[in-house]
């Protein structure tokens, strides 16, 4: 009997994306071995009455409704942890603004049971299907910063296009940033690596588990072929918004910070990292103070704000 795969979808006020991504995964190659987990983080837009009205009774999809909204990572960890106890050994995690081409959860297993590693596919524009969004990512050597590869790059592996010698985006191989758009893993990797940090809410908790697999010995792949259509900013509204600014000033501190975990993730560059970040920061509070967006420097204040206190999680305001 094929294993079974727990595709987990958080949903937070996805009404537009959740039968789309749902439809795309059902219809996979593997749809046997499919079980769709959907975790949703006290939605206000009559999303999860429409996922239990329409799906309430099929096997294949099961809904679990938070109280209220704990974020990205305690979304996921939840769906993770509902799968293991069903004696489910492998999860896709999966924005729900997505759309997957048939064969992709079937190459991301098939590649993950050969090499070991956690799995990203080939992640191209829901809109421009000939570019890439990411293809495997890594960080730059001294901040530590993730990197997506191939990002807004013509795709070189449309069907039927010749490849060149440089056909960079059409190779698999080992990278070192997951996104956490699409990410396969097993219960071996979450026994090794943990969970998501719930501390970040949102943003950075990819980055923060990419290191954390690095420092645990477990690596990441891509994989090339698997192809996956992302609606971007369709789950977080992009980012624009001042809690947005908040999460990412706040939890860019939190995941190259000594205090992460006791492990200096940045091998002793935290200084130079923070030097950057400063500058960096000031750059953009003068930006937003021109253009009169004063919400978002107040939210980036907050966010350092929060990290020095360690106040983790939600934004307050």
């Amino acid at each position: 009997m094929e294993e079974k795969i727990s595709v987990i979808l958080v949903n937070y006020n996805g009404k537009q994306y959740n039968d789309a991504c749902i439809n795309g995964v059902l219809n996979s190659t593997v749809a046997a071995q499919i079980q769709v987990v959907v975790v949703d983080n006290a939605s206000t837009d009559g999303s999860l009455q429409k996922l239990r009205d329409k799906w309430g009774t099929d096997r294949r999809l099961h809904v679990i409704a938070l109280e209220e909204n704990f974020g990205f990572s305690r979304a996921n960890n939840e769906g993770i942890r509902w799968s293991i106890e069903q004696g489910i050994k492998y999860f896709l995690l999966l924005n729900n603004d997505t759309e997957i081409e048939p064969d992709a959860i079937g190459l991301m297993m098939e590649y993950h049971r050969k090499t070991g590693r956690i799995v990203v596919p080939k992640i191209l524009y829901a809109d421009r299907r000939d570019t890439v969004w990411c293809a495997g990512g890594s960080f730059t050597p001294v901040i530590r910063k993730a990197i997506q590869r191939g990002l807004n790059q013509k795709d070189d592996g449309q069907p039927g296009q010749r490849m060149g010698k440089d056909a960079r985006y059409s190779k698999s191989g080992r990278c070192r940033f997951a996104n956490g758009c699409a990410v396969f893993l097993s219960r071996e990797i979450v026994e090794r690596v943990g969970y998501l940090d719930e501390r970040f809410f949102l943003y950075y908790e990819d980055t923060e588990y990419s290191m954390r697999a690095a420092a645990r010995g477990v690596e990441i792949g891509y994989c090339a072929q698997a192809v996956v259509y992302h609606k971007v900013n369709g789950s977080t509204g992009g980012n624009g918004k001042p809690a947005n600014a908040y999460y990412i000033t706040r939890n860019w501190l939190l995941c190259n910070s000594i205090h992460m975990r006791g492990r200096k993730h940045v091998n002793g560059r935290f200084v130079l990292f923070f030097i950057y970040f400063i500058c960096n920061r000031t750059a953009w509070f003068f930006i937003w103070l021109a253009q009169g967006k004063w919400g978002m420097c107040t939210a980036q204040v907050r966010g350092v704000r929060d990290f020095f206190c360690k106040k983790w999680g939600r934004s307050p305001a």
